[in-house]
């Protein structure tokens, strides 16, 4: 109670809105500038509440204030008869770079990362902006400024953690200082960016008073007598306390439209940098209540008591080690890591660390201050944990290891499970070419849901809907030997490429209908195709062609990806004839369709990006966050290249960059497609625009003809493109226009238009403008005569 002291008017806060500091670098000013994304508190359909800067200039400091929004306009919380006639919502940051509120300079990324390592992440003396409280006799949260009371617990807080770092030499009674994540390198460890603003320690991760609450707990876990608290009971609550610490970092962020506290990790699988972060109350009854942890593990624990469960036994043990006797197992099922997607050890770390200090190394039978990492089958394009690189060649080698473990342990009838849900091609490739070589046959994969469609990583983002199964068995005789090359081609051991051709489009073909019947789309049944393509090829334990030379598995893939674009093309058309459509229509319906299971309509939830993910570049551009319909690159690359279109050819529709591919948004084609004819369009980001003005583009074509807003200058040379002309005229409000275009130029009058346009109005995200677009000239179908 003393470090997390209640109001004089009996209201608990619940949570403290804190934020980094830095000191403005411009001339004759450095004031310190606190640095926030957005200055909204509370930010709902009912309810309105936001924060103003006030400039104070002569104590170099910014100072608060809160306002609400009542009847249609905005008042000062404190004095409702005070009128805020031009409020302001934007923050100190923007792109990486702060703003100073008292003279207006902006302080580069780079300069204000520097300030902040020099602090070792500023998290120790971040300014405390604003305290969110409940009161027992009215429901919701209020706020109010910092008081005395407030900073007098911050003191208290400083002195006894100093009290206590001093008066004990158990590492486990200390803070932690174990190191943070590198953060190094393209793959895994791009999830962390502590390091870049001086965070080198766990202790640099956490304020002064969660350094104390934290430890405190753990101490008391660790201290217990084990006559009163036996161990299983222990080691529950130090489940408790990795739930508190997960809001407890100052990696928080408070979530304006629910008003609570999004935990740093919080099932997105990455510690992303806060700038203005939130500190919960442990004991406040509320978010990150200590108390309502307990709750949530008692409540598993009632649930899988209630649950028809059969005794099981855990062991650590690498996966690339047999740890069963051979031939014993019905089934093995496995959720393998996922290439490069998450850094499983490097987020163990942050919990591991609490679990260490609450139960000791004799409980987790094991005495290393961080998880174990050298063996670990995650593509980190680093060395880490090891001197050894971790490439794909690593992983790929370590998960062959793995699944040859695995087959020794499988009776030779047994079933394989493999769940993956990797939306790389690089890392689909990678896992079953293990498998293959492992000794497996793939013999199904089956899309099933196994995730939250609201949890934080699937919002807006192009994860996978589903997770993949992939069914196998082993490639063995009934005595339990792998099944070895004979000469010729005896026994169907050596498989004819031409045969493997042949039989592959028809079985794609018995199984995309079926799994449109099911519902599963995009993405998900193109992954869900593999097994039982894979199936054709893995039988043999070697494919070869006429000439005696060896396919690969990835030769072997370009043509699965065909088959399947091909066939799924044809069912988002149905029975229409795709012939008459061109290459960009086709990749278009085709690149629509893949992201559908990951990109559906508007995702509800609030951001949770990077503050530092707007930040300037090593080579000092800004990153920009990228509009339009994206795609990883070479799955781009396989789709356009089964469809018998080229990436390189419609420059003018795709942009390039790096390891991904974006279908630009109509709205960005304007130029292209009114303006004068540019030739071929370097694969480059054009200079960003706030927004793109059809209505210059379009004036800018009018000057074109001397009669104003006469005839379109140039008719696109493609459906798609007639298709995006029509769909800019009918945003720009240009009816006549419109009108002209599809019936005097007679765009409208080729049946391929309006047939194109139906399958892009099923296929465009409801959200999007190109959903409104289509849609609308759509509607004009019938009235025009068509």
């Amino acid at each position: 109670a003393e470090f997390y002291p209640k109001d004089a008017d009996g209201a608990t806060p619940i949570a403290y809105l804190g934020a980094r500091t830095i000191q403005c670098e411009g001339p004759g000013c450095g004031a310190e500038v606190p640095l926030i994304r957005s200055r909204w508190l509370a930010k709902k359909a009912n309810r309105s509440v936001a924060l103003q800067l006030v400039p104070n200039k002569k104590a170099k400091r910014v100072d608060f204030q809160i306002i609400v929004k009542q009847r249609g306009g905005w008042v000062n919380q404190d004095d409702h008869n005070e009128k805020i006639a031009d409020p302001k919502f934007d923050g100190t940051v923007k792109r990486g770079s702060a703003t100073c509120p008292c003279c207006g300079y902006t302080t580069p990324a780079n300069q204000m990362r520097s300030q902040l390592k020099a602090r070792r992440g500023g998290t120790k003396d971040a300014r405390l902006i604003c305290v969110a409280t409940t009161r027992e006799d009215a429901s919701g949260r209020f706020y109010r400024l910092p008081k005395k009371a407030d900073y007098a617990a911050l003191e208290s807080v400083r002195c006894e953690l100093k009290r206590r770092e001093g008066a004990t030499t158990d590492p486990l009674a200390k803070v932690p200082n174990e190191p943070t994540p590198e953060g190094k390198g393209k793959g895994a460890g791009r999830a962390f960016s502590q390091r870049n603003y001086g965070m080198e320690t766990f202790a640099d991760v956490y304020t002064d008073r969660q350094a104390l609450t934290l430890t405190t707990l753990a101490r008391i876990i660790r201290e217990a007598p084990k006559s009163q608290v036996p161990q299983p009971v222990r080691i529950l609550s130090a489940f408790a306390l990795g739930r508190v610490n997960d809001l407890s970092m100052s990696l928080c962020r408070w979530l304006t439209s629910l008003e609570a506290i999004a935990a740093a990790n919080g099932g997105q699988n990455r510690m992303p940098v806060v700038l203005d972060f939130v500190e919960s109350n442990p004991f406040g009854g509320s978010g990150g209540d200590w108390l309502g942890q307990i709750d949530w593990i008692a409540r598993v624990v009632e649930h899988l008591q209630a649950s028809v469960l059969s005794p099981g036994n855990a062991a650590r043990s690498p996966a690339q080690v047999p740890s069963l006797p051979e031939d014993s197992a019905d089934a093995l099922v496995t959720d393998p890591p996922y290439y490069d997607a998450f850094p499983y050890s490097d987020l163990s770390d942050f919990f591991f660390i609490w679990l260490r200090r609450a139960l000791g190394a004799e409980a987790l039978d094991y005495t290393g201050h961080l998880v174990p990492k050298d063996e670990e089958a995650v593509v980190y394009d680093v060395a880490h944990g090891g001197p050894e690189m971790k490439d794909r060649q690593f992983f790929q080698r370590e998960m062959t290891r793995a699944f040859t473990s695995w087959r020794g342990v499988a009776k030779p009838s047994g079933i394989g499970v493999v769940v993956f849900a990797n939306k790389t091609t690089q890392g689909w490739e990678s896992l079953i070419q293990s498998i293959i070589d492992a000794g497996w046959i793939a013999t199904a994969s089956w899309p099933i849901d196994t995730e939250r469609p609201n949890r934080q990583r699937a919002l807006d983002s192009a994860a996978l809907g589903s997770s993949v199964h992939v069914v196998c068995r082993p490639r063995e005789n009934p005595d339990g030997a792998v099944r070895t090359d004979l000469p010729g081609r005896q026994a169907g051991e050596i498989g004819d490429w031409r045969d493997v051709l042949q039989e592959l489009p028809r079985r794609i073909h018995e199984w995309m209908p079926r799994l449109a019947e099911e519902g599963v789309v995009g993405a998900d049944a193109i992954f869900a195709c593999l097994g039982p393509a894979l199936e054709i090829f893995s039988r043999y334990s070697r494919v070869e062609k006429a000439s005696g030379e060896a396919v690969s598995l990835k030769d072997y893939l370009e043509q699965v990806w065909a088959a399947v674009a091909k066939e799924a093309l044809a069912l988002v058309f149905k029975e229409a004839d795709t012939t008459g459509f061109e290459a960009d229509a086709r990749l278009t319906a085709m690149w629509l369709w893949t992201l559908n299971a990951g990109n559906t309509d508007a995702a509800n939830g609030e951001s949770t990006d990077d503050d530092d993910a707007d930040d300037e570049s090593e080579g000092g551009t800004k990153k920009v966050k990228a509009t339009g319909f994206i795609l990883e690159y070479d799955a781009a690359r396989k789709i356009a290249q089964g469809l018998g279109a080229h990436l390189e050819d419609l420059c003018s529709l795709v942009e390039v960059s790096g390891e991904t591919a974006r279908l630009l948004p109509v709205a960005e084609r304007a130029r292209h497609l009114f303006g004068k004819d540019e030739g071929k369009v370097v694969p480059q980001r054009r200079k960003a625009e706030p927004q793109l003005d059809l209505f210059k583009v379009l004036k800018e074509a009018d000057a074109e003809s001397t009669f104003g807003e006469a005839k379109i200058a140039r008719v696109g040379e493609s459906v798609l493109d007639r298709i995006h002309q029509s769909m800019i005229l009918f945003a720009a409000g240009r009816g006549e226009a419109l009108k002209r275009f599809l019936v005097e130029d007679g765009v409208g009058r080729d049946p391929r238009f309006w047939r194109l346009a139906q399958a892009l109005s099923a296929l465009y995200p409801g959200h999007t403008e190109e959903k409104r677009w289509v849609d609308g000239v759509l509607a004009r179908k019938k009235g025009l005569g068509f």
